[in-house]
């Protein structure tokens, strides 16, 4: 497992390196530009939108109430706005399978596919290369190529809002967190969530059990139950179910949630969640394809293009809460303030980082170490 993990720490970090910046807005605000112009695109790509066929693999059931849940969600918002045709495969492994799915998809005449789990790079990678005319997207890889880039959004931008809502709740002073695998993604997420938790409760710890699975309902309960018999009061999660909600509403706890608003799953312990809005991404993508003005860059979008963002605070959360978190999440969008900026602790006694600057994101993608404040081990 520790071999696994640096190799994946390396290769996260090569990502960095070709993730692109350009905006999600740039083909709307061409278009208010362009004026009257306008019109007469718009009619011709309405024609090419019905002729349109785009393809998605998921890694578990788009009722999962969680992580696939959220890219179906995106999904049927391109239907709805751009009134393409969709097809989809669900509950596909991180495995050889993946390469005859998307062959699949490009026999029954997909223009794009989205591959939506890291697993799926290498086999979205060898199919890519296969199929020039066909753009393929996969999320949270670091390769790419001509018709091949990567997507993913900065999830710990509100998991460090989420983390602040934490500190403010608890009253043992410790909360638990169920990691699914010690991947550069999860444990960049543990520590904004720290960083949140410790902005305003220094006296906080973040106690970390791992599954090493991203969907299990039950593993992901039992861990969350072991962190509540340890005296956790809260806990917070990097899983694809509301399994540890449940668990913490079953003990008369406290929960994050992750990846969709899951209030009704566990509403007497819900409070907030870190989610994704995929939608906008693939919205955009295809929009540029139809406009015949999409090219080939890597995305990692954060809290101020609307791809992730904290959902509604329930009356679970501390009243007093409300206005912390709307004065960070103005000041992150605006960019007054950087999660990792500064001088960081970590959980060894160490410091990385310097005053008045940010980590870059070559470090971010390959994080492996944590923050001071965090209970346990990347192994």
């Amino acid at each position: 497992m520790k071999k696994l993990v640096k190799i994946m720490m390396v290769m996260m970090a090569v990502m960095a390196l070709a993730v692109g910046c350009g905006g999600s807005n740039d083909s709307k605000e061409e278009a208010k530009q362009e004026g009257t112009e306008q019109v007469a695109s718009s009619n011709e790509a309405e024609t090419k939108a019905d002729d349109m066929t785009i393809g998605f693999i998921f890694i578990g059931p788009i009722g999962d109430g969680g992580y696939t849940y959220a890219h179906n969600e995106g999904r049927l918002e391109l239907e709805e706005k751009l009134g393409v045709k969709t097809i989809y495969k669900e509950s596909v492994p991180e495995g050889p399978e993946v390469e005859k799915v998307l062959r699949d998809m490009v026999d029954q005449g997909a223009k794009a596919i989205f591959a939506t789990s890291f697993g799926y790079m290498d086999y979205v990678e060898k199919v890519a290369k296969d199929y020039p005319e066909v753009k393929f997207l996969h999320c949270s890889g670091y390769k790419s190529g001509d018709n091949f880039v990567n997507y993913f959004g900065r999830m710990y931008e509100p998991r460090f809002l989420s983390g602040l809502v934490a500190g403010m709740k608890t009253k043992t002073n410790k909360i638990g967190y169920v990691g699914a695998f010690e991947i550069p993604e999860v444990v960049r997420g543990i520590n904004a969530f720290t960083l949140g938790v410790k902005t305003v409760n220094p006296e906080a710890e973040v106690d970390v059990r791992w599954t090493h699975t991203w969907y299990d309902p039950a593993k992901e309960k039992e861990a969350a139950k072991a962190l509540l018999d340890a005296g956790s009061d809260v806990i917070a999660q990097h899983q694809d179910t509301a399994g540890p909600q449940q668990a913490a509403e079953e003990a008369g706890a406290f929960a994050i949630g992750y990846n969709t608003d899951s209030e009704d799953k566990a509403p007497k312990a819900y409070m907030t969640a870190p989610v994704w809005n995929w939608g906008v991404y693939y919205v955009d993508q295809v929009q540029k394809m139809i406009d015949g003005t999409w090219t080939a860059e890597n995305k990692w979008g954060g809290m101020d293009e609307d791809m992730v963002k904290l959902s509604p605070l329930t009356q679970n959360a501390p009243e007093e809460a409300k206005a912390v978190v709307a004065e960070y999440e103005e000041k992150i969008k605006s960019g007054e303030f950087k999660v990792f900026g500064g001088v960081i602790k970590k959980q060894d006694g160490t410091t990385i980082g310097e005053d008045g600057k940010v980590l870059d994101d070559q470090t971010l993608l390959g994080m492996d170490w944590f923050v001071d404040g965090v209970k346990g081990s990347i192994k």
